[in-house]
C-alpha cells in the first residue's frame, strides 16, 4: 500500500508512516548536511542542529501525553472501502457546470497568487500560537521542520516568558496543543480511529469594529458602490411598509437560478449598473407581447403579481384642476404631484385639468419633468380643453392593457368644448380601471343642469371599446361606470354652498378645523348624493381641506371682486369599486402654494386591490 503522508503547516512536523514497518522513515537523506542554526535576533524559536532528532523528540513527546489522550490516537490500518453510492441531485444544466468551474479555478488562482491570505476551509487548524511571533522571514523548510522547539531544547522556558511563569502545567497544555496541531494532517486523513478531537476555536487578537445598518462606512460605500442618499432606503422601508420593491433583491437572483452564490450577485449588480442582471436566454424564452396562457410564466398571472405587489395593493394619484385658461405655468409642481405627507411617491399619476393652458404639450412636458424618469407617460388625451395624463412607473408598463378613450360633450352646441367630460380606461393585471374627468354646467342654483350633465356622460361615454370587461354580469348598458372594477371621477363639478358669503367667511375665521365641518353642512353635492340623484354607488372621502374656489389669482384671499362670489368646494373626487373595500384613500386634500388660477388643486391618494388575470 502507499505511503500516506501528513503535513501540518502550523506545526512543522513532517512524518511519513507505512503500512509495512509503521516506523517514521528517515529524513537523512533529505535533510543530510544541513544544520539549523539559532537566530541571533532573538526571535525566540529555537532550531534543532541534527534533524535525525526530529522521530526521536516526537516520540518522547507521545511518551509524555496523557493516558486518554494516547488512546484517542492509536494507529490503525487503513482498509480499502467500496465507494458510496452517489446522491440523486438535480442535473446540472451546462451553464451551471461552466460557472462552477470557473469558481474553482478563479478561487484556486487567488489561493496560488496570495499564500498569505489563504486558510483552512474548516477552520480547525488555525489555532492561536504559544510562542512569540517570528520576526524574521524564515524558508518554507524552516517552516515545516522546526517543530516542537519548546519541548527538544532546553532553553525553552528561557525563551518563553509564558512558560516560566506557568510552570509545568502550562508545559503539559502547551505540548497537548502542539501535538494535536502537529496531527491535524494525519487526523484530516483518517490515520487515525476513535472520537473526534476537538480543537480550540479561533479567537480574533482584538475586538471587531462594530456593524453598522446604514453602512456608514467610507470603504464600504465605495466598493459596493452604495449612494449615500439612498443606502438606507431597504431597510427604512421594511420597517416602515413590511415590504419593498424587489428589483434589486438577491433572493430572486438566487432562486431564478441566474447566480450560485453571494459574491456572484455582488459582481453580477455591480459590473454595468445597480438594476437587475437579465439573462438573454430568460428574455428570449418569453413574449412580453403577448404574455402565455398556461399559469407558470404568464404574463399578468398571479406569480408575476406577488412579485412586484406582495400584499396586491397599488398607489395611485389623482388630481384635478380648473387652471382658468392661463398661459403661465407655475414655477414648481412638486408641492403639488409630490406632496411630503407620504414618504414615497405613487404607482400611478392620474391628472385632470379644466379650461387648460394653450400649449398642452409644455404642460405634459412639465409633469414629466416633475415626476422624473421613474414614470412614463402611458395615455394622454384631451377633449377641447379637457385634458388627462396618466403615468405609471416604468417597470410596470408591461402589465398594462391597450389604453382607450371617449368624449362626451354637455353643451347644447356640441362645438363648443368647455364643457363635458374625458374618460380613459384600461386593465391593470387583471383589474379594469375607468378615469373621467368632467367640467359641468357653472352657476350657483343650477343644481339641475348639473344632474343632467352626469347623467349624459354615463350613457353616451362609450367604454370599453376593444377591452374585455372584466366581470360583464355586472355591468349595465346605460351606466358606463357599472363596466369597470375601479371607477374615479373627479373634475370641476361646479356645486356650490347654498349660504351667503358673510355666513361663510365668518364660519372660516371663526375656526377653520371645525368650519369646515359646518360648511359640508351647506355643501349641494354632498346632500345630492345622499339622496343618490347623482353618482350613485360612489364615495368620497372626508373633507378636511378649506373651498378651493374662488381665489383672487396669487393671493391667499377669496374673491373680493364686485360679485363676491362663495367660496365652495367645486373641485372634488369621486370613487366607486364593483367590490367592497378594494380602494381605500389614504390623502384628501388641495395644495394652497398654486396661486395661478383662482381655483386650487385638489388631489387624492388611493391604495386599490389589484386582482391578477390572464394572458389573452
Amino acid at each position: 500500500m502507499s505511503a500516506l503522508n501528513g503535513f501540518s503547516q502550523h506545526s512543522g512536523a513532517c512524518v511519513t508512516q507505512s503500512t509495512g514497518g509503521g516506523a517514521v522513515q528517515d529524513l537523512q537523506a533529505k535533510k543530510a548536511g544541513k544544520a539549523a542554526k539559532k537566530e541571533a535576533s532573538g526571535n525566540g524559536v529555537l532550531t534543532f542542529e541534527d534533524p535525525r532528532r526530529v522521530d526521536t523528540s516526537l516520540n518522547e513527546t507521545i511518551k509524555l501525553l496523557p493516558d486518554e489522550l494516547k488512546a484517542n490516537m492509536k494507529i490503525k490500518s487503513v482498509t480499502p472501502r467500496p465507494p458510496r453510492k452517489p446522491r440523486l441531485e438535480r442535473a446540472a444544466s451546462l451553464d451551471e457546470k461552466n460557472w462552477r468551474r470557473w469558481r474553482r479555478f478563479r478561487t484556486s488562482q487567488e489561493s496560488l497568487t496570495d499564500p498569505n491570505e489563504t486558510s483552512s476551509s474548516n477552520g480547525s487548524l488555525q489555532e492561536a500560537s504559544l510562542s512569540p511571533p517570528v520576526r524574521g522571514r524564515a524558508t518554507p523548510c524552516s517552516q515545516c521542520c522546526e517543530p516542537n522547539s519548546l519541548h527538544s531544547s532546553p532553553d525553552a522556558s528561557e525563551a518563553s516568558p509564558m512558560g516560566k511563569s506557568r510552570g509545568s502545567t502550562s508545559d503539559l497544555g502547551k505540548r497537548a496543543s502542539e501535538i494535536s496541531s502537529a496531527f491535524g494532517g494525519l487526523l484530516r486523513g483518517k490515520a487515525f480511529a476513535g472520537s473526534k478531537p476537538r480543537l480550540s476555536q479561533i479567537m480574533p487578537a482584538r475586538p471587531l469594529p462594530p456593524m453598522e445598518l446604514n453602512v456608514a462606512s467610507h470603504t464600504l460605500r465605495t466598493a459596493n458602490r452604495i449612494d449615500s442618499d439612498f443606502m438606507d432606503y431597504r431597510h427604512y422601508s421594511q420597517h416602515k411598509f413590511g415590504r419593498v420593491s424587489s428589483s434589486l433583491s438577491d433572493t430572486r437572483l438566487h432562486g431564478n437560478g441566474m447566480v450560485y452564490d453571494n459574491c456572484s450577485t455582488d459582481s453580477m449588480k455591480s459590473t454595468f449598473s445597480l438594476l437587475t442582471p437579465i439573462r438573454s436566454k430568460d428574455v428570449r424564452s418569453r413574449s412580453y407581447l403577448e404574455g402565455s396562457l398556461l399559469a407558470n410564466g404568464a404574463l399578468l398571472g398571479a406569480e408575476e403579481l406577488s412579485r412586484y405587489f406582495p400584499d396586491r395593493n397599488i398607489g395611485i394619484f389623482v388630481a384635478t384642476w380648473n387652471m382658468q385658461g392661463q398661459k403661465e405655468l407655475p414655477v414648481n409642481l412638486d408641492d403639488f404631484l409630490l406632496p411630503t405627507d407620504p414618504d414615497y411617491a405613487q404607482d400611478m399619476y392620474v391628472i385632470g385639468v379644466q379650461e387648460g393652458c394653450p400649449d398642452r404639450r409644455e404642460w405634459e412636458i412639465r409633469l414629466q419633468e416633475t415626476l422624473g424618469p421613474h414614470y412614463v407617460m402611458l395615455y394622454s388625451a384631451a377633449h377641447g380643453v379637457l385634458y388627462m395624463s396618466v403615468f405609471i412607473r416604468r417597470d410596470l408598463i408591461w402589465f398594462c392593457s391597450e389604453v382607450e378613450y371617449a368624449t362626451v360633450t354637455t353643451r347644447i352646441v356640441s362645438q363648443i368644448k368647455t364643457k363635458g367630460a374625458l374618460g380613459i380606461c384600461f386593465t391593470f393585471f387583471g383589474t379594469s380601471f375607468l378615469f373621467i374627468t368632467s367640467h359641468f354646467t357653472s352657476g350657483d342654483s343650477k343644481v339641475n343642469e348639473r344632474k343632467l350633465d352626469y347623467n349624459k356622460t354615463i350613457q353616451a361615454l362609450t367604454l370599453p371599446k376593444n377591452v374585455p370587461d372584466t366581470n360583464p354580469y355586472r355591468s349595465s348598458s346605460s351606466d358606463v361606470t357599472t363596466r369597470f372594477d375601479e371607477v374615479f371621477w373627479f373634475g370641476d363639478f361646479n356645486f356650490r354652498l347654498n349660504k351667503d358669503r358673510e355666513t361663510v367667511d365668518s364660519i372660516l375665521n371663526q375656526n377653520p378645523e371645525t368650519g369646515v365641518s359646518k360648511l359640508l353642512a351647506y355643501d349641494q353635492l354632498t346632500s345630492e348624493m345622499s339622496r343618490g340623484s347623482i353618482f350613485k354607488g360612489f364615495q368620497e372621502a372626508d373633507i378636511r381641506f378649506r373651498p378651493s374656489y374662488k381665489f383672487d389669482i396669487g393671493k391667499d384671499s377669496y374673491d373680493t371682486t364686485s360679485k363676491q362670489r362663495t367660496p365652495s368646494y367645486t373641485d372634488r373626487v369621486v370613487f366607486r369599486s364593483r367590490y367592497r373595500d378594494d380602494i381605500h384613500a389614504v390623502k384628501y386634500s388641495s395644495c394652497p402654494v398654486i396661486k395661478t388660477s383662482d381655483h386650487r388643486p385638489v388631489f387624492a391618494l388611493f391604495r386599490v386591490k389589484v386582482r391578477p388575470g390572464r394572458d389573452k
